[in-house]
């Protein structure tokens, strides 16, 4: 296909990308935070094994982000972004239809590892899409990752309304499933066509790749706590907002602001990413994630709860952008990729520890709260060694 679209109508192909990310984080990964308290309650899940099951996806996630490199140079970022696309809508789907527990842990981890496929791939289009348009890259790029912000709208639209369609049948939150899976096929039907228009081909591999960890150890053991904390939020707000009584309404209302606010992010920080050549950002960015975090561990009232999913969904996209930023501004072109993966592999080990140890808590004294409270501890953990990344000598 010729490139002619991705030069001429940069804008709508961003927009066909992010349904790429709305698939892949916005509806595979985070839908489960909504499906989890109807699954435990079904199913008589405990909080430890409700969180294994997005520890599941995160250990899928690490292993299709280190294979990406090496299919991205095989297949191309079309054929790789595609058929993560339909595998991961084939995994939603088919959780529509068990309820065995380890069917269930193997689906998640089969749907994380074909969304890593996704949210890879996606990215290396969006940045090759970028450097058509210089000068609108920052947005280009931003549209892209703010899709994971679409994705949570419409699963806190899709999942109460199959839930209430479903109602009063036997596994009743199988049918939120099978819709996820049913939009993801959409959307990967939509962006089929547009993303023809961009170059997927992938450079071959080069000694240049290879990353020296040590000048950037505070920068990834901040990322890597950023995983531990973040995920915890994401897995169990909604069923700790359930707990406190909130209504089903309010609920999707708190879920659809705080994808909103992810799609609103990546305009709100460009300017600090740009200015930031150390750890600053991460540090200021996890600080914010962590007071997001503790608000709903400390308090049921509405009007901070809901401050608390705006503030979050405003932030936690931009630390992943924080990362590549700290890369991009530090090492040279040809080791960028080296750079990212070891920052990706780091979040993704923080993602798989996460969710068991908050459930492992929540199982405890003090429930989901406590659980929360340590998830904002590992943030401000996180934010600690963050501060301390430097900037690298030229």
């Amino acid at each position: 296909m010729s490139t002619r679209l991705a030069h001429t109508h940069p804008l709508a192909i961003a927009f066909a990308l992010s349904l790429g990310a709305a698939i892949s984080l916005g509806m595979s990964r985070f839908s489960y935070a909504l499906l989890l308290p109807p699954m435990r309650a079904d199913l008589g899940w405990s909080y430890l094994l409700a969180g294994a099951m997005n520890t599941a996806n995160a250990l899928g996630y690490l292993i299709g982000a280190l294979a990406t490199p090496a299919l991205l140079r095989r297949y191309g970022g079309q054929k790789l972004l595609i058929g993560g696309a339909l595998m991961t809508a084939l995994f939603l789907l088919l959780s529509g239809l068990v309820t065995d527990a380890g069917i269930l842990l193997l689906q998640r981890l089969l749907a994380g590892i074909a969304s890593a496929l996704i949210f890879v791939a996606g990215g290396v289009l969006a940045a090759r899409l970028g450097s058509l348009h210089p000068p609108r890259a920052g947005l280009l790029i931003g549209v892209y990752y703010g899709g994971t912000g679409l994705g949570i709208v419409l699963s806190a639209l899709l999942v109460p309304a199959t839930d209430a369609l479903a109602h009063g049948t036997a596994h009743a939150w199988q049918w939120a499933w099978l819709a996820l899976g049913a939009t993801c096929l959409l959307g990967t039907a939509v962006m089929a066509w547009p993303i023809q228009s961009i170059d997927g081909k992938a450079p071959p591999a080069s000694a240049q790749d290879h990353f020296d960890w040590h000048p950037f150890r505070f920068g990834l053991g901040g990322y890597f706590l950023f995983g531990v904390g973040y995920i915890g939020y994401m897995t169990f707000v909604v069923a700790l907002l359930r707990e406190q009584g909130m209504s089903a309404g309010l609920i999707t209302l708190f879920y659809s602001g705080l994808g909103l606010a992810v799609f609103a992010s990546s305009r709100i920080w460009a300017r600090l990413l740009d200015r930031c050549h150390g750890g600053e950002a991460m540090a200021l960015l996890n600080g914010l994630l962590a007071v997001a975090t503790l608000v709903p561990a400390l308090t049921a009232q509405p009007v901070l709860v809901f401050a608390s999913g705006l503030l979050f969904g405003g932030v936690f996209l931009s630390v992943v952008a924080s990362s590549t930023a700290l890369v991009r501004h530090n090492l040279p072109s040809a080791a960028w990729s080296g750079g990212i993966g070891a920052f990706t592999s780091a979040f993704a080990f923080g993602q798989i520890v996460g969710p068991g140890f908050v459930g492992w808590i929540a199982d405890g004294p003090g429930g989901l709260q406590r659980g929360l409270l340590y998830s904002a501890l590992a943030l401000l953990a996180g934010a600690a060694l963050a501060s301390r990344q430097r900037k690298l000598a030229a």
